[in-house]
């Protein structure tokens, strides 16, 4: 499966989430997104576009390096500087309290350990500020959710470890953070597609220690 993650998994993804529709939640999740910003799971850089003008820098993460290649062009075309700084979100070298926000979109279902590299966003999140995400995952519609836990181990395999059945919001909750809006809704599809279609898009503050 290596190369099947490594040189197939980062194209489909990057056809699959660059539609309108996507892209007009990307619009809303990094809405308000300011200065140093982190960014695990850059991808294919599918969020430059789209990064609001109060942003200066971007330090991203992200394992593929076929991603990277295609988010050449929009890296250049942007006015954003984009720094990739690591492969791993659960261990990015950066110091405590260092960037003034961090986004996700779509990554937390891929992580092996989601609990460690919310952690260092925590860690790494300057005082009042704001992580970003957009994630997709557990739904609480009972009949969703079953074929959700069905479909997750095949669905790990065939894209890069994907799950599809993470309760994002309990995620976020229970690294230390306390949501300060969270908006959920399916995406536009037909019924059978909701399994991978529950969104959580939402914002949320480090609970002090």
């Amino acid at each position: 499966m290596g190369m099947w993650n490594d040189r197939v998994v980062p194209r489909i993804v990057d056809r699959a989430l660059s539609g309108k529709d996507i892209r007009r939640y990307r619009e809303r999740a990094v809405a308000g997104l300011h200065g140093t910003v982190l960014e695990i799971g850059f991808g294919s850089g599918l969020n430059v576009p789209v990064y609001p003008p109060e942003v200066e820098t971007v330090l991203a993460v992200d394992p593929s390096g076929l991603g990277r290649q295609l988010a050449a062009g929009r890296v250049a075309a942007s006015p954003v500087r984009v720094e990739f700084i690591g492969l791993d979100g659960e261990e990015i070298p950066l110091d405590d309290a260092s960037v003034d926000a961090a986004l996700s979109t779509f990554t937390l279902c891929t992580i092996p350990d989601a609990a460690r590299a919310l952690g260092e966003v925590r860690r790494i999140l300057k005082p009042g500020g704001r992580f970003h995400f957009l994630e997709h995952g557990l739904s609480p519609d009972a009949d969703v959710a079953r074929w959700q836990h069905r479909c997750n181990g095949l669905e790990q395999r065939v894209a890069g470890g994907c799950n599809i059945d993470r309760p994002m919001d309990a995620l976020v909750r229970d690294a230390g953070f306390e949501l300060a809006d969270l908006h959920n809704e399916y995406m536009r599809g037909p019924k059978m597609a909701r399994p991978w279609g529950y969104l959580y898009l939402g914002r949320a503050v480090p609970v002090p220690s």
